[in-house]
């Protein structure tokens, strides 16, 4: 079965409904991604922090989302993200973003990964966009493998999951139409974990998947 991991980047007073249908679809989720401004921001938001403690009395994950620019990011940085995701917004695990994925860098994100455990991590989503070495499956819960449009994804051969151990896969799909069975298409190219949502261009997280979308 393929579950739902939700990267919804969009403010809880902004899209209330939204939020509100997230937090109600709970027994489906995987984990939710909090992402208040591209990383927990500079001061804590009172409205994200209200939806984290929402989302743990629903017993929803909260994963702190951070930016790693392909390992380019200095480390000192990427811990003060992971260190106020968790003072603010009590996040019990930890998306990484933009992760590399070659084996020069995984000394890198071996010392982030350690930081976040140290943190309180409990969950490690490594946020690759494409297959990455795999050493990474040393350090993640969840390895995302694919980022990209449905229209791409379709053309992917199907293959079992690749990598051993307890690490689950993820991809994360957009422009997805209405109806496609996004689900069965993870499930045969080796995912357990997956988000497929309609809206595309530049912002396509903030958009919901078509079975998450609140009734108006």
């Amino acid at each position: 079965m393929s579950t739902l991991l939700v990267p919804y980047y969009e403010h809880p007073a902004v899209r209330p409904a939204e939020w509100d249908a997230i937090i109600a679809a709970a027994p489906r989720l995987h984990s939710v991604v909090l992402n208040p401004a591209s990383g927990p921001g500079d001061r804590p938001d009172p409205a994200f922090a209200e939806l984290a403690a929402r989302l743990r009395a629903a017993d929803v994950r909260v994963l702190g989302y951070t930016d790693t620019a392909y390992g380019r990011r200095p480390t000192a940085d990427v811990v003060r993200d992971l260190t106020r995701h968790r003072d603010w917004y009590g996040t019990d695990g930890a998306f990484l973003d933009q992760v590399a994925t070659g084996p020069e860098e995984f000394a890198h994100y071996q010392r982030l990964a350690t930081a976040a455990w140290g943190l309180g991590s409990g969950t490690l989503v490594l946020n690759h966009g494409a297959p990455p070495h795999p050493s990474y499956a040393r350090l993640a819960d969840v390895l995302i493998t694919f980022e990209g449009p449905w229209t791409t994804y379709q053309a992917l051969p199907r293959h079992p999951h690749p990598y051993g151990g307890g690490v689950r896969v993820g991809h994360l799909l957009y422009g997805v139409p209405a109806g496609a069975d996004a689900a069965g298409a993870a499930r045969a190219r080796g995912a357990t974990v997956h988000c497929a949502v309609p809206g595309v261009g530049d912002h396509p997280w903030g958009t919901l998947p078509h079975a998450l979308e609140p009734t108006r």
